[in-house]
């Protein structure tokens, strides 16, 4: 195994065991809940927003597995304090560079950041669903959702 490839598994493994911005946003402005159920994985994220529509907070609860959980993990450390335009740029850069062409996600994952940890999940497309599912369930806390969010819908 490379060096790189130790790294990003350390990386995820980390914010597994002691994932950032965990818990309850009270008084959170948006909310929303997601489910995937080929895992089992459920999540709930809370998002406060500052004027000019910059996420000035963001937190998640839930239980899943450690792709799910370090993804919401480094999500949340992503979006604080981006405006409401760049978190849907960083989601989909995020998407491309699990589900595009492998030969033109260079530069999403160079704009990732520590999200690009998350590369060598594309060669496991149901593992995607769980890296992705923090990323869907922001979305639709962002747009008003109120319906649960899932990786089979």
């Amino acid at each position: 195994m490379s060096d790189l490839t130790d790294l990003y598994q350390e990386v995820i493994l980390d914010h597994n065991r002691q994932p950032r911005n965990f818990g309850e946003l009270v008084g959170a402005d948006h909310k929303a809940r997601g489910h995937n159920p080929l895992c089992g994985d459920q999540l709930n994220v809370y998002v406060t927003l500052a004027g000019g529509g910059v996420i000035e907070d963001v937190r998640f609860d839930g239980s899943g597995c450690a792709i799910s959980k370090a993804s919401a993990s480094l999500m949340t450390e992503a979006v604080k304090g981006k405006t409401l335009a760049d978190a849907e740029t960083l989601f989909k850069s995020f998407h491309e560079l699990l589900t595009g062409d492998p030969s033109v996600h260079a530069a999403a994952s160079t704009e990732l950041g520590k999200l690009a940890v998350f590369e060598g999940v594309r060669e496991f497309p149901v593992r995607v669903k769980c890296a992705t599912l923090a990323w869907h369930t922001l979305h639709a806390a962002l747009s008003g959702d109120t319906e649960r969010v899932s990786t089979e819908s």
